[in-house]
């Protein structure tokens, strides 16, 4: 039973993790290289798209996805998605188009690089064809430029002081009510075992006087 319990404990966690590693945003440094618009077939891997287009029964068939191409200043290539995120994840994202203009207009070459900073949430995978979506970009001044994720490290800290907060009314609450009324349902139990025990001896000896 306890490993049923930390199996659970850590498919919770590992799940919230994920969660917030895909919808918490992040930031890279690129060249962008060009823009496009593809259109993508989806199946189970629509939840990732926002734009998904149905046939009549209902079917998901694809969607026309803008993308993003970019070089890191390592030369790691790297593909964003740019669509509307609507109300959710809350980036309250509506001017994709706007993006993929900027974006355009970010082009560089390798003999005369302009850097920019993109940021995005999501993952990229090539087997499940997933591309991270860019919420932003704005230009930096060289690749080396710092970037400190200020709204993940307020937010994990804000995160961190509410489950704080949550354990400890768990622990008091634990303390205060849930332990004393243990402690009563054990002290009852003794008192009923101690009742049986005085039940049986005086039937025992009411027995051994009949025979």
């Amino acid at each position: 039973m306890r490993y049923v319990k930390w199996t659970l404990i850590v498919l919770i966690l590992g799940t919230f993790a994920a969660f917030l590693h895909y919808n918490l945003p992040r930031q890279d440094i690129v060249r962008v290289t060009g823009t496009e618009i593809q259109r993508i077939n989806v199946g189970w891997n629509g939840i990732f798209y926002a734009n998904r287009m149905r046939n009549a029964q209902g079917d998901l068939i694809g969607t026309d996805v803008r993308l993003i191409n970019t070089v890191g200043p390592n030369g790691r290539t790297s593909v964003f998605r740019n669509e509307d995120t609507g109300f959710w994840p809350p980036y309250f994202k509506f001017d994709s188009a706007d993006l993929q203009t900027q974006a355009q207009d970010f082009v560089s070459s390798a003999e005369n690089p302009r850097w920019v900073a993109v940021r995005y949430y999501g993952w990229r995978n090539r087997f499940f064809t997933i591309y991270p979506n860019a919420v932003s970009m704005r230009p930096v001044d060289s690749p080396e430029a710092a970037l400190i994720p200020w709204f993940n490290i307020v937010f994990l800290t804000l995160l961190a002081g509410f489950f704080f907060w949550v354990w400890r009314k768990w622990v008091n609450f634990r303390e205060s009510r849930i332990e004393p009324a243990l402690d009563d349902a054990a002290e009852a139990w003794d008192r009923i075992d101690e009742r049986a025990d005085e039940a049986r001896g005086r039937i025992g000896r009411w027995w051994r006087g009949s025979k």
